[in-house]
């Protein structure tokens, strides 16, 4: 579910699938975060917190809720022994974000014992999560200075950059970018590292962000990388690979009406604008790398400081979204289903058989 909340959202119907649903109000540093827990079936919950300027609280129900889903099936499909969460904090975080409010959303996420971990996500950095970690024992993705894995974009990147060099392979018979021409929508904390993943495979990049100095960082460090004005200017080019890299609901009804890509790959959450879209995106001949599958490096480097981090080790453990994209498409092929219907069909196969084995996370 994507965009605007309906008005007066019923937690427990949008959420039947959800643990827990948790409210942190603050008034004093002016916190008003939702926490939603959606799986423990593999482990403690594990995702991000979003810093999120939202229109209404139910646009923050619905986004907090679909986000800690898909982190279940993230987390499934990229291995650890971990479920899904996700929270949001309300508010612009360059007006409302101060060390009062992280530490008290610190004692709030204390409070659930370690049923929830927390990381970085838009709007929250490493920073960030040493401010929350002085009142919480639940947080990963913390500066290295602190002993963390530092910013979480990096493995992203590379993670996404190994599901488009699958899909590659499955379209045209290599695992290379080389001579292909990538859109990359949003080259903020992830696209950046994409793009120079991308520029040394010999990739052809056009990028696109709401944010100018952004563009002009990338343009700086890569002159050959091309800018347009707007994502639906880069959706219209000529594209090989649209690599959505902002926020959720990238993939619409308009957006596939002009889309000249083969495939999608980005590393952006919650692509898909609709239910049903993945169909038409099958239809159109566009192979769609699922976005939870490819996306899963930051989880895969925050869930490896849970061990004491080793960046080698992460990264290794990232390079094998390559091999995990494979399987969806092979599994799409071998049923009949999209890739996104194979990527869930792997993802609850094993929330389903591991997850017997533990029951609800306490």
């Amino acid at each position: 579910m994507s965009g605007a909340a309906p008005s007066g959202v019923d937690v427990f119907d949008l959420g039947s699938e959800h643990e827990q649903v948790v409210f942190c109000n603050d008034p004093a540093s002016g916190l008003r975060a939702i926490v939603a827990i959606h799986s423990t079936a593999l482990g403690p919950a594990l995702g991000g917190t979003r810093f999120y300027p939202y229109a209404s609280t139910d646009d923050a129900i619905v986004d907090v809720l679909n986000l800690s889903r898909g982190m279940s099936y993230k987390n499934a499909l990229a291995g650890p022994d971990l479920g899904g969460g996700k929270a949001v904090i309300i508010g612009d975080p360059a007006e409302l974000k101060t060390e009062a409010l992280l530490r008290a959303y610190g004692r709030f996420v204390q409070s659930l014992n370690g049923r929830y971990f927390t990381a970085c996500d838009v709007g929250t950095f490493s920073v960030d999560m040493d401010h929350i970690a002085r009142e919480c024992d639940f947080v990963t993705g913390r500066t290295v200075a602190h002993g963390g894995a530092g910013d979480s974009s990096v493995l992203t990147a590379y993670g996404t950059f190994q599901g488009m060099r699958a899909a590659a392979e499955q379209l045209w018979g290599e695992p290379t970018l080389a001579g292909r021409t990538v859109g990359v929508a949003g080259v903020g904390k992830v696209g950046r590292h994409l793009v120079r993943h991308l520029i040394e495979d010999g990739a052809t990049v056009v990028v696109t962000d709401v944010h100018a100095p952004s563009v002009e960082a990338v343009r700086a460090e890569y002159p050959q990388v091309q800018a347009v004005g707007s994502t639906d200017e880069l959706v219209a080019s000529e594209l090989d690979v649209y690599a959505p890299c902002a926020m959720g609901g990238a993939i619409s009804d308009e957006v596939l009406e002009v889309l000249r890509a083969s495939i999608i790959c980005g590393a952006a959450n919650n692509q898909l604008a609709h239910p049903g879209i993945e169909k038409q995106i099958a239809e159109r001949g566009i192979l769609y790398a699922p976005d939870y599958c490819v996306n899963s490096g930051g989880v895969i480097q925050v869930a490896d400081e849970l061990e004491g981090f080793s960046f080698e080790r992460a990264q290794q453990r990232a390079s094998g979204i390559f091999d995990t994209t494979r399987r969806v498409f092979e599994l799409a092929a071998a049923d009949g289903v999209t890739t996104a219907e194979a990527a869930d069909r792997l993802a609850e196969r094993r929330m389903r058989e591991v997850g017997r084995l533990r029951g609800i996370h306490l």
